[in-house]
């Protein structure tokens, strides 16, 4: 019986994480085989534009993200930039007061009340006269032409939003652990794109149509890009994702920043799961899938880790590959406290570095989880500096 019963949990646990990283990419890039992607249709700059932005204490960067929209290849006739900088501490106030007086295309608002990003875009949007909402933060720089890229996709109505492509820069190398992750997750991005199903936008670069905007949830924190997205789509609306869009932000300074970043936006994340419960079980099954398989399953990594781990452990006994499995297992593990050994010392292997990233990105998981169990992730706090 106990055989029976751990070989059962042992497969199931098993095949779902191996779905989730493996399988479900290769079907959705054989389902984007069969069916016709979404595709642009033409090079235009027909759009209105309303470009959101919500600041805080961001003296360092401020100047430069606005600079940086003001070579914009984009009729600026039809764009307006809004910053709200939620009672920002330092120079931030000063910097966009000036650049204000510079650009009339751009509009400052100074809260003086803390609201969090949530707070401030829920305010913002309000002031937005434009068809078409840009989303970005104060740290992304985009590439000349993401405007006009991402605007084309909405000539087809079918589509609420469009992701653009997010490429992390780190200071001292782009091949990093969570540089080569990242680009394992846009592969996935540009998949669930191509079939109008992209799950989460990046927030550093992303538009939807303001009529499909739903007000950010304030009480509990969300994960506000997530939860824009998953409404947009759960409207009926496709979103695509724009890989001609591209946008650059840098990494954390360190894997433990990254991990707090991480910690925040698990608590978030799985708010933002009872805030889209909906879409568990849509009547777009293509979207429900993709949201299990992409997401869900994800968020639970650990549990399921645990059940294998301690179901493969019952198993050992009953043949040399349950053994091997599990020496596996551990021997990984033994590798995951070796890289961080060596983080201490700054030094990188990527056999060891790799798995320690995956243990911090567990852990994060984890943390964020009890986060929200307690009901600790507050809409308000100070963002990791990436």
């Amino acid at each position: 019986m106990i055989f029976n019963e751990s070989l059962i949990l042992f497969i199931i646990f098993l095949l779902l994480i191996i779905h989730s990283f493996f399988f479900y990419p290769v079907i959705l890039i054989l389902l984007n085989r069969l069916k016709s992607s979404i595709h642009s249709i033409k090079d235009n700059q027909n759009k209105s534009l309303s470009i959101l932005i919500a600041a805080y204490n961001e003296e360092k960067v401020i100047k430069d993200r606005i600079e940086n929209l003001a070579e914009q290849n984009y009729d600026f006739e039809k764009v307006e930039v809004f910053v709200g900088s939620d009672n920002s501490s330092d120079k931030t106030d000063e910097i966009l007061l000036e650049l204000s007086q510079k650009y009339m295309w751009l509009k400052f608002f100074s809260y003086k009340q803390r609201g969090g990003k949530a707070g401030v875009l829920n305010k913002l949007i309000n002031e937005a006269k434009n068809e078409i909402i840009v989303f970005t933060d104060a740290n992304t720089i985009f590439d000349k032409n993401v405007l006009k890229n991402l605007v084309k996709y909405f000539d087809n109505n079918d589509i609420g939003g469009v992701c653009g492509k997010l490429i992390l820069k780190s200071e001292d190398s782009d091949d990093n652990e969570e540089s080569r992750y990242w680009s394992y997750e846009t592969m996935i991005k540009q998949v669930e794109g191509d079939l109008g199903i992209s799950i989460a936008a990046n927030g550093g670069i992303f538009a939807i149509r303001k009529e499909l905007y739903t007000q950010i949830p304030t009480e509990k924190a969300v994960t506000d890009d997530l939860f824009l997205s998953l409404k947009v789509l759960s409207k009926g609306y496709k979103f695509a994702y724009a890989s001609d869009a591209r946008a650059y932000e840098n990494t954390a300074n360190s894997l433990n920043e990254e991990m707090q970043r991480k910690i925040r936006f698990s608590a978030t994340n799985f708010q933002t799961l009872l805030a889209c419960k909906e879409l568990l079980f849509h009547k777009n099954l293509l979207l429900s899938y993709a949201f299990w398989s992409h997401k869900v399953i994800r968020w639970f990594l650990p549990l399921l880790l645990i059940f294998i781990f301690i179901s493969n452990y019952l198993l050992i006994s009953f043949g040399s590959f349950y053994n091997l499995f599990f020496i596996l297992q551990v021997i990984f593990y033994a590798f995951s406290f070796i890289g961080f050994i060596l983080y201490k010392f700054k030094i990188r292997f990527m056999i060891f570095t790799l798995p320690y990233y995956f243990y911090l990105s567990n852990y994060a998981l984890v943390m964020g989880f009890i986060k929200f169990i307690k009901g600790q992730n507050s809409v308000i706090w100070e963002s990791t500096k990436r």
